[in-house]
């Protein structure tokens, strides 16, 4: 999606994000959703990339919503990016704390200019909502 002067190529979900030398970005722990033994569930650290293309001066934010769209569960602070005609550059967004009370289709919204870009699910959900006619070997332990 875009603007007129201002795309979002890719987002990211991510346990962390570092800068390394020669800025190059590092993530950790990318995921697309969240399975956890028992909801609510209180994520300690998690980062959202947005990878923009375009020009001119842009504000961006990151919110997430609740299942319904009712709510906003935690939104990030608006952010100032600069690019050159042509230019690129990464935007990162740390949430800490966030408390995602059930289970559900939670939606990661991207704005820029006060506009929504794009949105994307986030699926939370608990153990207790796996298929149980699966046999167990068939089950990942994996939390993702």
């Amino acid at each position: 999606m875009q603007t007129s002067e201002l795309k979002l190529i890719y987002t990211l979900l991510c346990d962390d994000v570092r800068i390394e030398m020669g800025n190059k970005i590092s993530l950790m722990g990318i995921f697309q959703n969240i399975m956890v033994e028992k909801l609510p569930v209180s994520l300690i650290k998690f980062g959202v990339l947005n990878h923009w293309t375009g020009a001119g001066n842009h504000s961006t934010e990151v919110r997430i919503l609740s299942p319904d769209r009712s709510e906003i569960v935690v939104t990030s602070q608006p952010t100032s990016i600069e690019l050159a005609p042509g230019g690129f550059t990464d935007n990162v967004s740390f949430f800490v704390n966030v408390v995602f009370p059930r289970a559900g289709t939670y939606w990661v919204q991207t704005l820029a200019d006060a506009s929504v870009i794009d949105e994307m699910p986030l699926i939370v959900t608990d153990s207790g909502a796996l298929d149980v006619s699966r046999p167990p070997d068939e089950i990942s332990d994996t939390i993702n």
